[in-house]
């Protein structure tokens, strides 16, 4: 594996100007960070946080304000073509012609990448996002999770070696997004290094190595995604009592206490501060007997809404 990064940006920034009554925007601000070269990056933020842009501007559809973007060594700005070539993006929209079939999206899709037709893969990407079967049928007649898998083969036509995938599994049901985890697994063990972007934060934990979290333009966190995970350090108990409970429990270890039901409340505490046993006890020195008791770890999500509730939430305006 080259020490050279798959994508390399520093110090990205992209200010929209005023439009109309619209206020100017900036929505990237002085953004730096690697994907590593054969892993999985998950690029996480909440919706308008900048991750749109960012791809964008990978993808040569937006103009960077300022900083620097290089994808497989290539800088977007002095190396467009190189760079257009070694990147693949898949859109959260359905973006073809509807009636064409599946070989005819990928063969004019080549054909605009300026893949000769000896060295077209067609049937070959077709057959590896199990859709080789419907090779012929026109586009429009297709499932919604086939679809998507034809957007991912549609990005694989110049056989890039980074690959994009912005929200692939939006909208698609359980065993369609397991299906869709396969194919991203199988092309990364095949050498293909790749971007997710995602609203499913158990997606982000099962596929990611390493995990960049976006919010308000900024980058707030870059990190192996079990050092994200690690980072939080609470735990949640949820406790059945035999009676209700007038005056709910306090403590300075409990981040959060509530009633979630007749009879339960769910204990949200700081591992640093209490355990599990201490917290029962507390409880239960209100004179109450606990019947029930469930707890669970931190995962992603905590993660994530501690740091994006933490991170500046002032306005950029130009």
């Amino acid at each position: 594996m080259s020490e050279t990064p798959a994508i390399s940006i520093r110090n990205l920034a992209k200010r929209y100007a005023a439009v109309g009554r619209e206020p100017a925007k900036l929505a990237l601000n002085d953004i730096s960070f690697d994907v590593p070269e054969g892993k999985i990056f998950g690029l996480l933020g909440p919706n308008g946080a900048g991750k749109s842009t960012l791809i964008n501007i990978l993808a040569g559809l937006v103009k960077k304000t300022a900083g620097t973007a290089e994808v497989w060594g290539f800088d977007i700005d002095h190396d467009m073509r190189n760079a257009k070539r070694a990147i693949g993006i898949v859109p959260q929209e359905v973006v073809f012609d509807a009636f064409f079939t599946p070989f005819e999206v990928l063969e004019n899709t080549a054909g605009l990448y300026g893949v000769p037709k000896s060295l077209r893969r067609s049937m070959d990407i077709l057959r590896a996002v199990f859709l080789d079967d419907k090779a012929h049928a026109y586009a429009r007649t297709l499932s919604g999770g086939m679809k998507r898998r034809l957007l991912i083969a549609k990005a694989l036509v110049h056989a890039p070696p980074v690959l994009v995938l912005d929200e692939p599994t939006a909208g698609v049901d359980v065993e369609l997004r397991r299906q869709l985890w396969e194919l991203v697994r199988e092309m990364n063990a095949q050498g293909v290094t790749i971007v997710l972007t995602t609203h499913y934060l158990e997606e982000a934990e099962e596929l990611c190595d390493r995990i960049a979290i976006i919010n308000h333009g900024e980058l707030i966190a870059n990190k192996p995604t079990r050092e994200l995970v690690e980072m939080a350090r609470e735990k949640i108990v949820v406790l059945t009592l035999d009676q209700d409970m007038i005056e709910l429990p306090s403590h300075p270890a409990f981040r959060k206490c509530e009633r979630i039901a007749e009879r339960t409340i769910e204990i949200t505490y700081d591992l640093d501060q209490a355990n599990a046993g201490e917290v029962m006890a507390l409880v239960q020195s209100h004179g109450l007997a606990i019947v029930d008791v469930s707890t669970r770890e931190a995962d992603l999500e905590d993660v994530f809404v501690s740091l994006t509730s933490k991170a500046g939430h002032a306005e950029r305006i130009a």
